[in-house]
């Protein structure tokens, strides 16, 4: 490791940490036990507000140490039933997004896991720009700190849903399961944690490896290989068919239960036919279908189907799957939408006019 390459303190596990205390700055054990607290547990902004670290310890992390903290750039309200959109700059001056969702049940967060997305779903405003680069778990994590701390409530519901594929992002990804779940963090149960993917078939069973208790929700769209195709480019990669099976053999590992996420889209995907051939394609599978009637863009020429015709394809897929759903809409009055806010903020500093651009 070179000199000036400082620890990103905030991504290290518990034994990483001790290990870091004790040999590379020279400190008594019991300081990481109060540094891991200050970071996960009190959520800290900075050094400065841990009260109770020396202040030549405080000199020797500043000189060390990286210390993530996000920067709120808009946090958006809902005026219907209170859902929050944070957009957040990080340390290069990047840009991610993050939804806080109040339910009956608890508080849910919905985080980004890469700095734009390079899967092309046609669909989907975050992957207009392009990707950037990955996220690091400091950055995955401190998204939540920093929405706790504005809310003043605890988070018990996490999705990795947010901009970006989290399985492209797998070694980070991992590290932010591991370190939110710590019983010595913020200790959020992994079967609290459900992680989107548009289906990286290899790292689907990768994961199946990892002995986590969370949720695999598989971003399916389409009931066959040609329309999943024309929605999502990875199916270019990972035929549907390889995708449904690695859920299989997820499952098989795990004993938890897949969910499937469909965006329904008018005339597209929406029909009858659509959803006999999806119920036959996964109904042998223990599994929650997850139906989103699509956000429009303007980028795009895709339209949400009729209330009527989300719940007849509803009923239709009720035939060969007990639990479908149609997603309850939040936030409907806000850029709700995945990589919306970041959108419009990205193209008003380009000097590009938002006002076509459409908001579900």
């Amino acid at each position: 490791m070179q000199a000036t390459e400082k620890i990103d303190i905030k991504s290290l596990t518990y034994e990483e940490l001790e290990s870091f205390v004790v040999n590379t700055l020279g400190e008594p054990k019991f300081r990481a036990k109060q540094l891991y607290e200050w970071m996960h547990v009190h959520l800290a902004s900075d050094f400065e507000e841990m009260s109770n670290i020396p202040k030549k310890l405080k000199e020797k992390l500043i000189s060390n140490c990286d210390y993530v903290s996000l920067k709120q750039i808009d946090r958006q309200i809902s005026q219907i039933d209170g859902t929050r959109k944070y957009l957040f700059e990080l340390g290069d001056g990047q840009m991610v997004e993050s939804v806080w969702m109040s339910y009956k049940h608890g508080n849910s967060v919905c985080i980004s896991s890469q700095v734009g997305c390079k899967m092309g779903c046609r669909f989907c405003a975050s992957t207009l720009d392009g990707w950037l680069r990955n996220l690091t778990a400091s950055e995955m994590l401190d998204q939540i700190y920093r929405i706790s701390r504005d809310t003043g409530e605890r988070v018990s519901n996490l999705v990795v849903m947010g901009t970006g594929e989290p399985l492209d992002n797998y070694d980070n990804l991992i590290r932010f399961i591991r370190l939110l779940s710590d019983e010595r963090g913020l200790n959020i149960s992994q079967r609290n944690i459900t992680v989107s993917t548009c289906g990286l078939v290899p790292k689907i069973k990768q994961l199946a490896e990892e002995d986590l208790a969370i949720t695999l929700a598989i971003s399916l769209h389409a009931s066959n290989q040609d329309k999943r195709l024309s929605l999502m480019p990875i199916a270019k990669s990972y035929d549907i068919h390889e995708v449904v099976d690695a859920t299989r053999y997820y499952f098989d590992k795990t004993g938890r239960r897949i969910t499937f996420e469909y965006s329904l889209v008018a005339g597209v995907n929406d029909s009858d036919e659509d959803a006999q051939e999806l119920g036959m394609l996964i109904g042998d599978i223990n599994c929650h279908v997850n139906l989103i009637p699509v956000n429009p863009i303007k980028e795009r020429d895709y339209t949400a189907p009729s209330t009527d015709r989300a719940y007849a394809f509803q009923k239709k897929i009720e035939k060969y799957i007990k639990n479908v759903t149609i997603r309850r809409e939040m936030g409907r009055d806000i850029d709700g939408a995945c990589g919306q806010l970041r959108k419009r903020h990205s193209d008003a500093k380009k000097g590009e006019s938002n006002e076509e651009f459409c908001i579900d």
